[in-house]
C-alpha cells in the first residue's frame, strides 16, 4: 500500500495537469485576420533588355523609377524591388487596386514595359490584409 499511494498520487497529479493543458488549449482563441487580394506583378528581362548603362537605358530606368514613386504615393503600390541574382526575372510590384485590369494598366504604364526592357507577368495574391512598409529608423511616417 505504501508504494501504490505515491504512484497514485503521481498520476492524479500527471491527469490534472493534462486535463489543465487540455482545457487551456480548447479555450485559447485561434488569431482570426481579414484577408483580402493584393496583384503581383513578377518581373522579367523584357525582350528589349540589354547589357550595361546607356543615356537611353538610364533614361528608361530614371523613368521606371518616378513611375514606382508616382504609384507608391498614390496608394496603389504596396512594395517594389528588384532580385539580385542577375536572372531574368528582375524584380517585382505587389499592388493594392480594386482589379487585374487595374494592375495591368499600371504595369503597362511603366517606361521600362513601355520600352521592352521589362515585362510584367501579373497574378492574383490573396493575404493578410493590412500590409505595409515600415519607414525608416529616424525618419517620419508618410501621411
Amino acid at each position: 500500500m505504501r508504494r501504490v499511494l505515491p504512484v497514485a498520487i503521481v498520476a492524479l497529479c500527471l491527469l490534472t495537469t493534462a486535463h489543465a493543458r487540455l482545457a487551456a488549449q480548447e479555450t485559447k482563441a485561434e488569431p482570426r485576420y481579414e484577408m483580402t487580394t493584393y496583384y503581383v506583378a513578377l518581373l522579367y528581362r523584357g525582350p528589349n533588355s540589354t547589357p550595361g548603362v546607356t543615356p537611353e537605358s538610364q533614361r528608361i530606368q530614371e523613368g521606371h523609377m518616378g513611375h514606382i514613386k508616382e504609384m507608391a504615393a498614390a496608394g496603389k503600390l504596396l512594395l517594389a524591388g528588384p532580385f539580385s541574382d542577375d536572372g531574368d526575372l528582375r524584380g517585382m510590384f505587389v499592388f493594392q487596386v480594386g482589379s487585374m485590369e487595374e494592375a495591368k494598366a499600371l504595369c503597362d504604364a511603366d517606361p521600362a514595359v513601355q520600352a521592352g526592357r521589362l515585362k510584367a507577368e501579373l497574378h492574383p495574391w490573396f493575404s493578410a490584409k493590412g500590409i505595409r512598409i515600415d519607414p525608416p529608423a529616424g525618419s517620419s511616417p508618410a501621411k
